[in-house]
């Protein structure tokens, strides 16, 4: 079988509960799942007949990463919208949005920012997107595990839909990918600024009615706050709070604006906050409050947001900034952890993702999606600690080899289930229309 596999001779980071790091070990992987972790001689002494060894020797094994918030198709549009904050900014994407995305070029675009991910080490990513039937034909094309589902959106907006036609659609959604073990469904209300009250009610009472995620956008400016204190009398968070759609299955990107009070309603909501610091910092929204939030219990995982806003979705840079910036801010050193921060993009991403039973470690009983990341360079060379290197020195060209379920979909660096270099050519292609959609 392809997915019956051993690894042995790499350094394990297994990213478990216990965070162990085995200095010669391996895994034995079987019809996807793996069966056992350990060192590298238990692993010899275990592994049965007939199965394909991989020497990971000068690599780190690891969980793949897992990116709770994105936009891939919006990938398109990189570098095209710039030095604005997040209500200007938005006004010019969604424009340029509306005059090129349709389901072809979404296809496009989720290809180009699905393959930058999973070349990266990402085996799991939330995107929300307007087109999430093509988001997940480009994710099981290039063999990646993904979170989606229908975009809640009071306007007619890129699509043109009513808000009947986009609950319909986010229905069919959950039946198109019913049988898909690769996606985990989800209702996508865009924000509390461009969805009612009601609206967002109804998507919540529907995704808890399917099992589903809820995600949305929450609290990402200042604006934005007082946009919802202006139409409601409170702010974002005890809105929601109000509306009871806060629960274990709701994550909130962004939360870069939250008093005390509001931090603790999240963390006795259950619900997971979605940091994503590059595209706070570059649209100038502001710092997260991360360390009050880990220390009050809430579960906070990582993203990249789309290339549009951060202009590239590597989330080796979205770690190295959860460990770091928070520092600066706070003044503390020690104010994120580089264990915290690599748990954020594993175990509390696959949290995010509704199956922390299943993803974000290396662990017995759990899926095979898994990583080496190689140490042949200068900059892992000497080595004294591998979750600090993984945490700051790391980057997204060390991933060697990708695996989902077992499954190998890159190889020593290059992409195997698909080819992208037609879907580069044609996106190039589509590249002065893009430019001109703004005009």
């Amino acid at each position: 079988m392809e997915d019956d596999i051993f690894i042995t001779n790499a350094i394990v980071v297994t990213c478990d509960e216990r965070n162990r790091v085995i200095q010669n070990g391996g895994i034995i992987v079987n019809n996807g799942m793996i069966r056992a972790v350990g060192s590298t001689d238990q692993i010899l002494a275990a592994v049965p007949s007939q199965m394909h060894h991989i020497d990971g020797a000068g690599c780190i094994l690891m969980p793949g990463l897992i990116n709770t918030h994105s936009h891939a198709a919006d990938t398109l549009f990189r570098g095209l919208v710039e030095n604005l904050p997040l209500e200007p900014w938005l006004q010019k994407v969604w424009k340029a949005e509306a005059a090129i995305l349709n389901p072809q070029t979404s296809y496009l675009g989720s290809m180009i920012g699905f393959a930058e991910l999973l070349l990266s080490g990402v085996t799991t990513v939330m995107d929300m997107c307007w087109y999430p039937s093509e988001a997940v034909r480009a994710a099981g094309d290039l063999g990646l595990r993904i979170a989606t589902g229908g975009i809640l959106f009071d306007y007619p907006g890129v699509t043109g839909q009513s808000v009947d036609e986009r609950f319909a659609a986010a229905e069919r959604f959950f039946d198109e990918v019913a049988n898909n073990d690769h996606v985990f469904p989800a209702i996508m209300p865009h924000g509390a600024y461009t969805v009612s009250p009601q609206n967002l009610q109804i998507g919540h009472k529907i995704s808890r009615g399917r099992n589903a995620l809820y995600s949305i956008h929450a609290a990402e400016t200042l604006a934005e706050q007082l946009d919802i204190k202006r139409r409601y009398g409170r702010s974002i968070i005890r809105h929601l709070q109000h509306l009871d759609v806060l629960d274990e299955r709701t994550s909130l990107a962004h939360c870069v604006h939250l008093d005390d009070e509001e931090i603790r309603i999240i963390a006795q909501s259950g619900a997971t906050v979605l940091h994503n610091p590059l595209s706070n910092l570059k649209l100038a929204s502001g710092v997260a409050r991360v360390p009050d939030m880990l220390d009050a219990g809430i579960p906070v995982a990582l993203g990249t947001d789309g290339a549009v806003s951060g202009n590239d979705l590597d989330m080796w840079l979205a770690v190295r900034l959860a460990a770091t910036l928070h520092k600066g801010v706070t003044k503390n050193a020690g104010a994120v952890s580089t264990t915290q921060a690599l748990t954020m993009a594993t175990r509390t991403g696959a949290h995010a993702v509704g199956a922390g039973g299943k993803l974000g470690s290396l662990e017995p009983g759990k899926l095979a999606d898994m990583i080496l990341v190689s140490l042949d360079r200068p900059h892992a060379v000497p080595l004294f600690d591998p979750v600090t290197h993984l945490v700051y020195s790391t980057a997204k060209s060390d991933v060697r080899d990708v695996f989902v379920d077992g499954k190998q979909v890159v190889r020593n660096g290059t992409l195997v289930q698909a080819s992208i270099s037609h879907i580069l050519a044609e996106v190039r292609k589509l590249a002065p229309r893009i430019a001109a959609s703004l005009n």
